[in-house]
């Protein structure tokens, strides 16, 4: 039972604010905003924020931020409102629970009172059997009395649907169709009895996304294409509740350039570094709509890592001009390659196509915003004879590429081998801390304890990291100034830098 084609077209992005925004959330928000612009719909944004070990408070509104910077705008959405409120899925959590009682009282779903000590004895047997890891259904079979005594003392539970074949039913599998493949079809051996509400009260992404949709009249699904193993489970949702399912478009991943997954360890992801960095924002949206195919003449394929300079004008247009002529169903399966060579290039054209005028209110927005320069300029006041000599101590603040020789970088006593590994556990300490003095200098510190580095040799290998030099302002006030998106990129391009030195790569 699929929605009535006649229906309204209503799309969404539902991205989780554990971080930085992503390049992924960009790319699908811009094929959903050019959906819905296209057939008179509605574009809603939701804040997937049910996770909350991984919620960052500071990420909700990076994430309103970035897609504005983008010229992406949402017509219903945490800040802006609308009929189907709330948005944020944690003001939600009394909606979750109302739907999974409907499921516990139709039979589609039951209490599972496992402990997950039970659940890993459970998976350690089905590894060492070579069996696939999947919940064995222990639960399902609970008498009802005993539901009622687990209940009676407390026992903490989760809900998880019931995946046919059960009583009564023959059903072994699972079709829906996708947009741009046709009819998938899932066995059930391959999908777990999924756990819908977790025991903290809060619900998983399968029940709230399915819940959510349907309750915001979402027509169509965009999204990426990992989520198609999910879909199964969110078509038996759907026929669980007896609604009509929308319908589902999986878009192809974006590629690092040796068709790998794009990560933070091959390419920037996060769209606050490719704003700070300087990337205009009509040259990202054109990048963007050139993954997958979705407009007319695409250019043919370049060499990997090959400038794009080559490649036709039909390469560059407008967020308008994608209005006009983009068509979702020509997206290509084949992965799209993100490739910053030719980002930097498209950005180039941009740049060199801008008047003085507004070449110059580009620059004054970013790094040269007042901003980013008064904070700048308290770092150094007390560090400088001259105003001449202001360049001297902060060139690393406005140079996009920081290269310390050995010299420079190299602890004495130290090799580049033990120094390299130093810094990779730097960047691993750096990702997960949060961007404060208070909370880097500990962790920072800490790392050095566990790997006996002094705290000089610790905190000069990463000046010569982030500055090229031994003498800087304030190196962690520096960082902060600097931006953590930034900074983690520039520590990444040191250490890829350093390995394909070693290699005899260029």
């Amino acid at each position: 039972m699929t929605i009535n084609p006649e229906a309204p077209v209503r799309v969404r992005i539902a991205p989780s604010p554990t971080g930085d925004p992503h390049v992924g959330t960009a790319y699908i928000g811009l094929i959903n905003y050019i959906y819905a612009r296209q057939r008179g719909g509605k574009f809603v944004l939701r804040i997937e924020d049910t996770d909350r070990a991984r919620f960052v408070a500071t990420s909700e509104q990076e994430i309103f931020n970035s897609l504005r910077w983008l010229g992406l705008s949402w017509d219903e959405g945490p800040d802006v409102g609308g009929p189907y409120g709330p948005y944020r899925q944690s003001e939600r959590t009394e909606i979750y629970r109302e739907h999974c009682d409907l499921l516990l009282a139709n039979g589609t779903a039951y209490r599972c009172f496992c402990t997950a000590e039970e659940l890993e004895a459970v998976r350690k047997q089905q590894m060492t059997a070579k069996l696939p890891p999947r919940y064995p259904g222990t639960c399902r079979h609970l008498k009802p009395e005993q539901v009622e005594g687990n209940l009676a003392t407390g026992k903490p539970f989760v809900v998880r649907m019931i995946v046919p074949p059960h009583a009564g039913e023959a059903t072994t599998s699972t079709t829906f169709r996708d947009e741009l493949r046709g009819d998938i079809t899932f066995e059930h051996n391959n999908v777990d009895d999924q756990v819908l509400m977790k025991s903290d009260g809060f619900p998983t992404y399968h029940l709230a996304n399915v819940v959510d949709d349907h309750l915001m009249h979402i027509t169509d699904v965009i999204r990426a294409e990992e989520w198609i193993s999910s879909t199964p489970k969110h078509v038996l949702l759907y026929r669980a509740f007896g609604w009509q399912q929308p319908r589902f478009w999986h878009m192809p991943l974006l590629r690092n350039l040796d068709k790998s997954k794009i990560s933070k360890r091959k390419n920037p992801v996060s769209l606050i570094y490719y704003r700070q960095a300087g990337f205009l924002p009509e040259a990202m949206i054109n990048f963007l709509g050139l993954m997958g195919g979705g407009m007319p003449s695409p250019t043919a394929e370049t060499a990997a890592g090959q400038p794009a300079a080559k490649a036709s004008e039909a390469d560059i247009f407008s967020l308008s001009d994608m209005l006009a002529r983009f068509e979702v169903k020509n997206i290509r399966l084949g992965s799209p390659v993100f490739d910053l060579t030719k980002l930097k290039w498209l950005n180039g054209e941009y740049i060199r196509a801008a008047s003085p005028e507004s070449f110059f209110a580009s620059l004054r927005s970013t790094i040269l915003s007042d901003s980013y320069l008064s904070q700048i300029a308290a770092l150094v006041q007390t560090r400088i004879e001259t105003l001449g000599e202001f360049g001297n101590l902060t060139h690393f603040f406005f140079a996009d590429d920081v290269l310390p020789t050995p010299e420079v970088f190299i602890p004495k006593k130290r090799t580049l081998e033990d120094t390299l590994a130093f810094a990779a556990e730097q960047l691993t300490v750096l990702e997960a801390t949060d961007w404060t003095h208070e909370t880097l200098e500990p962790a920072l510190k800490q790392l050095g304890e566990e790997k006996q580095w002094s705290v000089k040799e610790n905190f000069m290998l990463l000046r010569a990291i982030i500055t090229g030099s031994t003498m800087s302002p304030p190196l962690l006030e520096s960082m902060i100034v600097f931006g953590k998106a930034r900074s983690l990129d520039r520590v990444r391009r040191f250490l890829d830098t350093q390995k394909k030195l070693a290699t005899g790569k260029r």
